[in-house]
């Protein structure tokens, strides 16, 4: 049986992590601060689950463990922190079937997925910073600037000293989650439920630039994604890292994950060839990012760019809240929001015409904003 799932089930037990050496007392904390984290969820799915369906989660929770440490000690430059005899033994399994498992629910090497988000991370810093490349590359494990630059290369079809003076769309290998609740259909833990209200206000929005893809056919969030890997080039991973490399995002906040933190968004454009939306308007489903009107860039052959005029907006606001706990509580309190909001006395009016575009900003540790266009009446 496994530490973690020890953990679980008999949580009055009690046991040490027993670092290497004392140094390595920061990077044994993150470990238990993560396990611990995982507790009470852990113990209600447990008692819900059986057999393969048990073991299952078990790894994919497990997993993720990994993959946020991994991007914890990247970040704070801890990299002896993250070996693989070191994850595995945390785990309380051989690093033969750690890596095995790992890639059985990745797709990818623990070697690889480690490489490639060191790079990442590493490409921020050459991009936003004017540190220098040996130190950028040390920083992120590298033994070498040549080490790095030839990784670097590699992996995205330019030198770091010519990124540097100008900076390209590269597809930056984004954190992954192999363990998100509503992705695997748990819904949410039902523990807590929000119990702020929303905020709703009108907004004069800025005339900007948005990059996007765009789907005619989908049908929310999880849906657009299915239909769009199946369009090549198009997938969240690609799509994804492409946006992660761009400076300059309007919404960009310094935020890791691939959501409203890093000025990633879901959008929602008029237009009679798109399904339905709320209020009945045909819509096209979009994921882009908003950029300064004056962005001169490059735009990546797959993704599409518009100008967005000044207009004003509606906006339907909730606060930072837990995604695991109450994100689904949260969803349908905007839904309900939007769905009951009167605009009597307001002197505005949803605008329906075609072109006008509506913004859906998800970053739970921020808030969760549902934008809609609106014209004064």
């Amino acid at each position: 049986m496994s530490a973690l799932l020890l953990y679980m089930i008999s949580p009055e037990v009690t046991f040490s992590f027993a670092p290497d050496k004392d140094k390595n007392k920061g990077k044994t904390l993150i470990f238990a601060s993560l396990i611990k984290q995982c507790f009470i969820d852990s113990v209600i799915i447990q008692m819900q689950l059986k057999g393969d369906e048990r073991r299952m989660y078990e790894w994919n929770k497990n997993i993720q463990i990994i993959v946020d440490t991994i991007d914890e000690c990247i970040r704070r430059c801890e990299d002896e922190a993250i070996t693989l005899r070191l994850l595995s033994r945390k785990l309380g399994y051989s690093e033969y079937y750690t890596t095995r498992k790992f890639k059985e629910i990745s797709g990818l090497t623990l070697r690889d997925y480690l490489r490639h988000r060191r790079l990442a991370f590493a490409l921020r810093e050459v991009r936003d910073t004017k540190k220098g490349l040996l130190e950028i590359a040390l920083n992120y494990g590298f033994s070498s600037h040549e080490a790095f630059t030839r990784a670097f290369t590699e992996t995205y079809g330019i030198p770091p000293s010519q990124y540097r003076k100008k900076p390209i769309p590269v597809v930056l290998r984004t954190k992954i989650f192999p363990f998100d609740r509503y992705f695997l259909g748990m819904g949410e833990i039902g523990m807590v439920k929000s119990m702020d209200g929303i905020k709703i206000y009108f907004v004069t929005i800025p005339a900007h630039k948005f990059l996007h893809i765009k789907n005619y056919n989908s049908n929310g969030y999880w849906d657009f994604w299915e239909k769009q890997k199946n369009i090549p080039g198009q997938d969240c991973e690609t799509i994804c890292g492409l946006l992660d490399s761009i400076k300059g995002k309007l919404d960009d906040v310094g935020g890791d994950e691939s959501n409203g933190g890093s000025g990633q968004i879901m959008s929602y454009i008029h237009d009679p060839k798109g399904k339905p939306f709320c209020y009945g308007i045909p819509r096209a489903e979009c994921y882009g990012v908003r950029l300064p009107l004056d962005y001169k860039g490059e735009i990546p052959d797959n993704m599409l760019m518009i100008d967005i005029p000044e207009a004003e907006y509606i906006v339907f606001e909730h606060g930072p809240f837990d995604y695991e706990q109450e994100n689904w509580s949260v969803e349908q309190k905007i839904d309900s929001a939007i769905a009951s909001f009167d605009f009597t006395d307001t002197g505005y009016c949803i605008d329906t015409s075609v072109g006008r575009i509506a913004y859906a900003y998800h970053d739970p540790a921020q808030f969760w904003k549902e934008i809609r266009p609106v014209r004064k009446i």
